[in-house]
């Protein structure tokens, strides 16, 4: 099965730079990307900064960079809000700081309304950092799941491009950094409810993050490593 707008990303030497290659589209799964070219609008949706976020250069054009501080966006809308299956893939560059850091937050609006962050339902990337190499954090919640997939012996050298991903395809949730399998567990996920996004930091403004982010992709259905990237 080929992608909507699908991206192949190959990786390179430490001395060279990934590279992205867009096909002609083709009907697929629902799909929707978000490009981190702008500070305007991201995917459609109006971006409500804080901090001081910024563009930066990548080897596909702009980023937005994160100082680790107090940098972060928000956007009223969760991607993959619906979805019984799912992909959720990223392109960013961790530049190394604290231990934890929760850089991309998809949670569900709750009734009766709880504060961002305190919610029982959303999907995670996070990364731990160790000196100057991270480790993957996927992490999904919601009514009768909560799975984190986290390996800490999988390191990763700190200011390179990595594209990470995490999917489910009806019983199985999986993590991937650069197509490589980092963990997969067996759990129960039900679709989630519209909702909100927050990138560069945890929605409660918890565990920011120092790096950039390239662009997000949210696939309506659980996609093969081949089929969203190539280390």
């Amino acid at each position: 099965m080929k992608l909507l707008d699908r991206r192949t990303f190959l990786g390179a030497s430490a001395a060279a730079a990934l590279v992205l290659h867009r096909p002609t589209a083709l009907a697929g799964p629902s799909q929707t990307v978000w490009t981190f070219d702008n500070l305007q609008r991201i995917g459609g949706h109006a971006a409500r900064l804080e901090g001081q976020p910024r563009l930066v250069a990548s080897p596909w054009g702009k980023a937005v960079a994160f100082d680790g501080r107090e940098d972060a966006i928000f956007i009223d809308n969760h991607p993959l809000a619906g979805a019984d299956t799912f992909t959720f893939e990223a392109v960013f560059r961790p530049d190394g700081g604290a231990f934890e850091q929760r850089w991309f937050h998809l949670e569900s609006a709750e009734q009766p309304p709880v504060d961002p962050g305190k919610g029982n339902t959303r999907i995670l990337f996070e990364i731990r950092v160790v000196r100057d190499e991270w480790y993957l954090d996927a992490f999904v919640k919601g009514p009768g799941y909560s799975q984190v997939l986290i390996v800490p012996e999988k390191l990763f050298p700190t200011k390179k491009w990595y594209h990470v991903a995490q999917t489910y395809d009806g019983t199985t949730y999986r993590a991937y950094v650069d197509g490589q399998l980092q963990a997969e567990a067996a759990i129960a996920f039900k679709a989630q409810g519209a909702g909100r996004a927050s990138i560069g930091t945890r929605m409660n403004r918890v565990n920011y993050f120092n790096g950039a982010v390239r662009e997000a992709r949210f696939t309506h259905a659980a996609l093969q490593p081949a089929e969203f990237s190539r280390p």
